[in-house]
């Protein structure tokens, strides 16, 4: 099983791939965590670094790989069995972000970064405007070929049901 999990910021990439994770048995990864070296002061990893890791991860026998990233990691689409790009509405992912800036905040919630306003600032007004208007055009363009093995999901009703039949399928 091999699944890869694509959308904006608070679009629920994170929430799916533990829920599938915990249900399957398969480790998930999250492609901020092959960016930004989180020990320590969160520095980037070299695009080497960040490239190997990601090699490591796609020769896997089975995976669930989430993030936002697709300028770079475009092979993890090809080797993907099944490819979920997640469309909620907006005012929804914006508010989930919001919420787990407060939960973050005030301790209720791990984060894997330190939580500002700046950050909250940039992922609703710079990076989910900018997913909307030009990334997800992209990921549909780059993942059309692909397209027997991807779904799109406009919230979570649709995804539990949706991703359980693809499973099977690929089971079958």
């Amino acid at each position: 099983m091999r699944i890869r999990i694509i959308g904006a910021c608070g679009s629920g990439k994170s929430y799916i791939a533990r829920e599938l994770s915990k249900k399957y048995g398969v480790n998930y990864y999250e492609t901020d965590n092959l960016v930004w070296d989180r020990n320590g002061e969160n520095l980037r990893y070299s695009v080497e670094e960040r490239d190997a890791q990601l090699k490591e991860i796609l020769d896997k026998p089975s995976w669930i790989l989430e993030g936002v990233h697709y300028k770079w990691g475009q092979e993890s689409f090809g080797k993907a069995d099944l490819i979920v790009i997640l469309r909620p509405n907006r005012v929804f992912r914006d508010l989930r972000v919001i919420t787990r800036f407060i939960k973050t905040r005030l301790g209720f919630e791990q984060a894997n970064y330190k939580q500002s306003f700046k950050n909250l600032y940039v992922m609703i007004f710079e990076w989910n405007r900018g997913y909307d208007q030009e990334a997800i055009h992209r990921i549909i363009e780059l993942t059309n070929n692909f397209s027997d093995r991807r779904v799109i999901l406009k919230n979570n009703k649709e995804l539990e049901t949706t991703i359980e039949e693809r499973i099977i399928r690929m089971y079958e």
